[in-house]
This record gives C-alpha cells, structure tokens and sequence, in this order.
C-alpha cells in the first residue's frame, strides 16, 4: 500500500541566499528548489539569470522580498567566454551558425578593441531575449522567423578586461549596468575583430555589494541540516548595504513602525535603513515637510 503524501508545512523564513546557480536551470527554478529547502512560505528573487548562464542569484526569503527590486537597478559584473569566428542568430551557442570565418586575431589587437566599448553605450537588443512587441515576447517571434525592428539601449560598460585569449577563444570580465546583452557585446566584438563572435558561456560574479565567494550551490544547502541552513542565510538588510543608516529609539521608533514620518537628521538625503535596538524597521525616505517618511516596514520574525 502506498504511504500517504506528508503535506509540506511551510514557515515564516526571513532573509537572503547568495545562490550559485547552475548552468541549465531557469531562475524560478532555482528559487523553488530554495524555496522548498528552507521551507520557506514567501521567496522571490532579484532578477532573472538565463538559464545558460551560471552565478551570483540572491534570492529573497520573507520581509527580504520587499526590498528584492531594489536590485533590479544594480550594476552587475560577469565572465563570459566568446568563440571567435563564429557568428550565431542569437548571439549564444543555443542559436544557429549563420557566418564563420578564420580567426586571424592578436591579442594586441582584442586590447585595441575593447575600450571602444567602455563606457555609456548603446545596443540593439537582440531578438532572441524576454521583451515584447505587442504583448507578445521577442523570441517567440523570432523562433517562427520574424524579425522586427529594436530601437537602441544605452548601457553602460564600467570596466572590461580581457581574462584569456588562446586560439579563438576569448574569456573576459564586464562590469555594466542594468540591462546589458553581454550576448550582444559578444557578439559586436567580434563584428569589431572582423571575425565575428558568440557567447559561449557567462557567469556572474557580482550583483551590486553581493559577491559570488559567498555564494553556496543546492547541492550544498541540501546537505545541511535545518539549523546549519538557516546559518547560510544573510540578513534582509544585505540589500541596503548602499543606504545610510538611522537608528530611532522610544517614540519615533514607534511612529515609524506605525507609518508616520519622524525628524530627518541633518545631512541624511535620499533613501535610508532604519533600526531600533539593532533591528530593521524598514526604509524610510525623505518626504513632505522635510520629514523622513516610512518607505518600506519590515516585521521580522522572533
């Protein structure tokens, strides 16, 4: 006889994974595979990762998923690898060969090359991605053949530095802002080369303070247990590291947590974490009658 099915008891879990995802899984896939570890009742995450690509994906539990947008915006930083010579319609190696040709290259060459794609930008974004054209997603057109035309992005290319080159292989490291095709850049350093390129793999290293050394796999949560799980979380304000900070205490604590603005301190502008007694109380933002209004409240569990 079958052995009746353990309903899964879900709880208040409050707090961020530094996720390494794996190459093959799509973000939500990871975040429910998480999710489900942790037993977590409310779980979202900062921003998709293409399930070809590898890396940092924070992942937010609880009160943490208030502030899980506030990443969206973040610069970011990757390593990706091109193969030179050859050219595909989506820029990555899941797309069809639609030019090659020989790789003549010298690294002094790549050297010269790259800085004309530093700094502000503007590209094309590619067919093959999530944007939508009457509601309907690029890549759904551009599987049946249609293409239609993108207007220019501007992005932001912070630093990029070549990591290794051998035969027609070239690895590198990008800092950019939101909204950069690292498949796009690819694929217009190797138009710049003369010889064409694709992505042939990405991993991101760095979500705006997040660094991926911090990171842990599924593999390696699904061994721990319960307690030591809970251990690898970061706390809800590992995102608001960026923020400065204001600590209230009796009445204004209370007023804040109640929804009603406090004094501003001079000197403090724009948004910033509040504490009581060493908590996050939330986020609060400088508002009408110069007064610093609550943004964000949290309710962290005991």
């Amino acid at each position: 006889m079958e052995a009746p099915k353990v309903k899964k008891t879900w709880k208040q879990v409050d707090g961020v994974l530094l996720l390494d995802k794996p190459v093959g899984l799509s973000s939500n896939d990871a975040l429910q595979k998480a999710r489900r570890l942790f037993s977590a009742a409310k779980g979202g995450h900062t921003g998709t990762l293409d399930p070809l690509a590898s890396g940092l994906l924070p992942l937010c539990f609880g009160e943490a998923t208030k502030f899980s947008a506030d990443l969206l915006d973040a610069d970011k930083t990757y390593e990706a690898e091109l193969k030179l010579g050859v050219t595909t319609d989506s820029g990555d190696a899941e797309g069809q060969v639609i030019a090659t040709a020989t790789v003549d290259v010298a690294e002094a060459a790549i050297l010269a090359v790259l800085p004309r794609f530093t700094g502000p930008i503007e590209q094309v974004p590619p067919m093959h991605s999530a944007l939508k054209r009457d509601g309907r997603p690029l890549y759904e057109l551009a599987r049946q053949g249609i293409e239609v035309e993108r207007a220019a992005r501007a992005v932001t290319i912070h630093a990029l530095e070549v990591l290794d080159f051998a035969g027609d292989v070239l690895r590198i490291r990008v800092r950019c802002s939101k909204g950069t095709y690292i498949r796009v850049l690819a694929a217009d350093i190797g138009q710049a080369l003369g010889c064409g390129a694709h992505l042939t793999a990405l991993r991101r290293t760095v979500v705006a303070d997040l660094d991926l050394m911090h990171a842990v796999t599924l593999a390696e949560i699904e061994a721990l247990d319960e307690v030591d799980r809970m251990k690898r979380l970061a706390p809800v304000d590992a995102l608001l590291q960026s923020l400065p900070v204001l600590t209230l205490e009796g009445e204004a604590a209370a007023r804040f947590r109640h929804g009603n603005p406090v004094n501003l301190p001079e000197g403090l502008s724009g948004k910033i974490r509040i504490y009581e007694a060493g908590r996050l109380i939330g986020v609060g933002e400088p508002g009408r009658e110069g007064r610093l209004w609550p943004k964000r409240l949290v309710q962290l569990a005991n």
